[in-house]
């Protein structure tokens, strides 16, 4: 089943600067093949159920293994059933309609 995700992995007990973390975080879901797109505040995954959740969990060991004690991550997703759409689709649609 496809799914598109919106994903935010924060590591607690870094410090401030996370960037180094999203960035080892993003070069996994890029090693997976994984098509993203990376917004202020997290990342928009688009792929097949089990390859994305499967990736965000080599993001948590890969966060961890960086030294973050603890993560908190929040996930959005959503599936169809009636037809394929991506994350370019959705964008165009409410595009057309501004």
């Amino acid at each position: 089943m496809k799914v598109m995700v919106d994903l935010c992995i924060v590591p607690l007990g870094v410090g401030v600067s996370l960037s180094s973390y999203i960035a080892a975080c993003e070069k996994v879901l890029a090693d997976a093949g994984l098509k993203t797109a990376l917004h202020s505040y997290g990342t928009n995954i688009e792929g097949e159920w089990d390859e994305v959740f499967a990736a965000i969990k080599r993001c948590h060991e890969t966060v961890h293994a960086m030294g973050a004690p603890r993560i908190t991550t929040t996930v959005k997703l959503g599936t169809r059933t009636d037809r394929e759409q991506t994350m370019e689709d959705k964008i165009r649609s409410v595009k057309e309609k501004m």
